[in-house]
């Protein structure tokens, strides 16, 4: 105990000492160290967005800055966390910390110097917290700062406390309770600001003194004070005043007010006015159509501007916008569009109106770009005369288009963008784009499209780039061909039917193609000589066809590809030496919803499937189709392992079943007359046999003279006589020698006489013979085999006649002798021998 006593001595005069010669700053920091590693593990681990850079804790319910962040974070997201108050000592150091968002955090005090530790911080995002105290040097030390996010924080005034923010570039305190426009005077230095955003707040009266310090901003400035309650702005408060952008939607509290509020922003210039109501507001009825008046007396360059409004009698929406060089309409109730001589109008974007007819537009020279997407039944009568004219997007309208399109469009040369997809019927006629052959882009796609003469179909477009015939209801055949569009980049043809071998000329000029879609046409084959030209390709989309085969994947033309899409086809492998000439820049590879075959026989392609997870879109969903695996089994969980040990046992067995049919064939082969003989004797020893002969007699030929002169003399001549079996004399002319042995001699004799000599030994068929007298006998339980040594041979040599060697040891032989009285005896016992049963 005293021991322990004297450790914490020890260490607080050695804390003691190290707080003396520290100077007030770093004592802080010191403390504050101490602090968050006393309160760090508090809630759950931050996600890793970019290993020591980026991280998110959002919505982990931490009360506390982890400390386990590193020192090199750059970007940090606590959103939706507990911090209650900010000072000095909630955040570690952090100074290479740019962007730190602390939404909703339930922060109510700031105090001074709370962001010392990330002083470098470029974004500080405080939305949606309920801050009733900010200490007047709060954000001091945020000399870096551009972007301030004080949205919905409960704000009553702009007279923030942020004179060192010189850097600052937006200001974002929208949805908070600002009466007034009026900036901090010390804010005219902030030649930096591009934003201010004062959207939804309370402002209802602007008057000149509110916008001093707007007139000395600079020209680069956006403004937004949509959603606020206007209801004046003294005249002349804009006059002077630059805007890039300034955003006025739903600011006012009524039409009148709007009407007396535009003329009041006199002197105005912005480049870009968003003026009008929001989507959702519901449409309201107007008596004086001249309510947009005002809109002469503002000097702007583009207007964007969606109408809630509507009249009895026309609108004069127009009128005041001649001097625009861009206008866009994305809401309007107004049936038509009024003649207005625009001096410089270059885009004209209609979007959902009231118009029954595409605006009549060739009166204007210098508009370059026409969009007009209504989402109605419209009718086009075309426009002309418009030498500027290079974009031209009239789709979804419902257009019903007869002898398209050069008719549309006579003395517009320029035009190099034509959309005309989602309309209805399209009739294209021969040279239909004549006088439009500097076309880049043609878009068809989901309109029915009835082509006339398909020969002539795309003549005359040798800049086209892009075209999309995608869901058009058309029958590609032979006579449509592609010839002229030598520098087509992106094709799509998807939803269509194509003729049969239609693939083998389709594509032949397109030596610039890297986009081709053919998807959803019931395809069924692609020949590998399909793409002879595109060895540009590098996106190739198949997906919804039915393709089983995918050979034509292997093929030099497609080295480029990258990204290719055959999903929803009929898949059910893929080859191994297609897998390996897959061409090496493929990076997305879509094989999902296909009929995967999963089977050992399948092993080398579930491999590659599992090995190339990082090219592979929606691996997820590549699943097996079999028999014995339910339809919602992945490929990737297919266990190759078992595949692999059952190949490993099939090649063991295959190896061992070859080497025995070969050992097996082999042994036949040797033994080929035993294996005969032993047939013969398995189907017919039980039989009773009819013997022809009394004894076969098996003996050299160089013993002939002996077995003539003494053996048949004596046995043939003498009384009672005895039939011997002799193969010079006895064998079937025509048989084969092992047949006759067989038949005539073993199966048709009662006994066997074996005549030993040096030559019977030599010889190979007299051991053949011999072997095969044994074997009958031996089956037979019978000693039926008389041996005669008519000489005598070496122990050692008799060894090399199967079976010899042991008989002789077994059994008694007989022995020729010369002599006379040995002789006599020799005959006695050979002949009794023979007649024994």
């Amino acid at each position: 105990m005293n021991r322990f006593m004297l450790n914490v001595f020890h260490r607080s005069r050695s804390l003691t000492f190290l707080t003396m010669i520290m100077s007030y700053r770093e004592q802080m920091i010191f403390i504050c160290s101490i602090l968050i590693l006393v309160n760090a593990g508090e809630g759950q681990e931050c996600t890793t967005i970019i290993k020591s850079m980026e991280y998110s804790c959002s919505g982990r319910n931490l009360t506390h800055i982890p400390s386990s962040l590193p020192f090199t974070v750059t970007y940090l997201d606590f959103s939706f966390n507990f911090l209650n108050s900010l000072h000095k000592c909630v955040f570690p150091v952090l100074f290479n910390l740019q962007v730190l968002d602390l939404t909703r955090c339930h922060i109510k005090h700031i105090e001074n110097d709370s962001f010392y530790n990330v002083k470098n911080l470029t974004t500080l995002i405080l939305t949606g917290n309920p801050i009733t105290y900010f200490g007047p040097g709060c954000l001091n030390t945020l000399y870096d700062l551009q972007s301030l996010v004080l949205v919905d924080v409960g704000l009553t005034s702009l007279q923030l406390q942020v004179n060192n923010l010189t850097k600052l570039q937006e200001l974002k305190v929208g949805t908070n309770n600002i009466q007034s426009l009026s900036l901090p005077p010390f804010m005219s230095t902030f030649k930096d600001i591009r934003l201010l955003d004062l959207h939804a707040n309370n402002i209802s009266i602007i008057t000149t003194d509110h916008t001093v310090v707007l007139r000395e901003i600079g020209r680069n400035m956006t403004l937004i004070l949509s959603r606020n309650p206007l209801m004046h702005i003294e005249p002349g408060a804009f006059r002077n005043v630059y805007l890039r952008e300034f955003h006025i939607q739903a600011a006012f509290v009524s039409i009148n007010a709007q009407k007396r509020c535009i003329e009041a922003l006199t002197g105005l210039s912005v480049d870009k006015l968003f003026i009008g109501s929001y989507r959702m507001q519901w449409k309201i009825k107007v008596s004086d159509s001249n309510y947009l008046d005002g809109l002469c007396s503002i000097n702007f360059n583009e207007i964007h501007f969606i109408q809630k409004e509507w009249s009895d009698s026309e609108i004069h929406m127009f009128h005041c916008m001649i001097n625009a060089t861009k206008i866009t309409v994305k809401g309007g109730y107004f049936n038509s569009m009024e003649h207005v001589p625009f001096h410089h109008l270059k885009e004209l974007y209609l979007g959902r109106t009231s118009l029954s007819i595409v605006p009549f537009v060739s009166h204007i020279p210098s508009l370059e770009k026409l969009v007009v997407k209504n989402t109605m039944h419209m009718t086009f009568n075309g426009v002309h005369d418009l030498p500027l004219l290079h974009y031209v997007d009239l789709s979804g309208n419902f257009l019903i288009l007869k002898d398209c399109c050069k008719q549309f469009f006579q003395r517009t040369p320029n035009i190099r963008h034509l959309n005309l997809s989602r309309n209805s019927d399209i009739r294209i006629v021969d040279k239909a784009f004549s006088g439009l052959e500097l076309l880049e882009e043609l878009d068809f796609h989901h309109s029915k499209l009835v082509i006339v003469f398909y020969l002539g179909f795309l003549q005359g477009l040798k800049n086209l780039k892009y075209l999309d015939i995608s869901y058009t209801s058309i029958t590609l055949t032979n006579y449509m061909t592609f010839q002229d569009l030598q520098n087509l980049t992106v094709l799509k043809m998807a939803g269509n039917t194509f003729g049969e071998d239609i693939f083998k000329y389709l594509l032949q000029n397109l030596t610039h193609l890297e986009v081709l879609d053919i998807s959803h046409c019931g395809i069924e084959e692609i020949s590998r000589t399909s793409f002879t030209g595109t060895q540009k390709l590098r996106h190739l989309y198949l997906s919804k066809n039915k393709l089983m085969i995918l050979d034509f994947l292997a093929q030099p033309e497609l080295k480029q590809l990258t990204s290719f899409y055959v999903d929803k086809n009929s898949i059910t492998n893929i080859p191994l030496h297609v897998l390996q000439k897959l061409p090496t820049n493929l990076s997305e590879f879509d094989l999902s919803s296909n009929p995967i075959d999963c089977s050992c026989s399948q092993t080398d392609f579930i491999l590659w499937i599992m090995q190339n997870q990082n090219i592979l879109k929606q691996s997820e969903n590549i699943f097996c189709q079999s028999i014995l695996l339910s339809s919602d089994f992945r490929a990737t969980d297919f266990d190759i392992d078992t595949c692999v040990h059952r190949k490993i046992l099939t090649i063991v067995l295959s190896v061992v079943f070859v080497t025995l049919v070969v050992l097996l064939s082999a042994l036949a082969y040797r033994f080929q007359f035993y294996l005969q003989y032993c047939c013969i004797l398995l189907i017919d020893y039980r039989k009773p046999q009819e013997c022809s002969y009394d004894a076969f007699v098996i003996f050299s030929s160089y013993d002939e003279v002996w077995v003539i002169n003494e053996l048949m003399e004596n046995l043939e001549n003498g009384v009672p006589p005895i039939h011997l079996c002799l193969h010079m004399r006895d064998f079937q002319a025509g048989k084969s020698i092992t047949s006759n042995i067989i038949d005539e001699g073993i199966l048709g004799s009662r006994k066997v006489i074996v005549v030993v000599s040096q030559h019977f030994i030599d010889s190979a068929w007299c051991r053949f013979e011999f072997e095969l007298a044994q074997s009958r006998f031996m089956m037979e339980r019978s000693a039926n085999i008389i041996i005669i040594i008519l000489e005598d041979v070496e122990e050692r040599k008799s060894k090399k006649v199967f079976g010899l060697h042991k008989y002789l040891k077994k059994n008694t032989y007989l022995k020729w002798s010369r002599d006379p009285l040995s002789n006599m005896r020799f005959w006695i016992r050979l002949r009794r021998a023979i007649k024994k049963q």
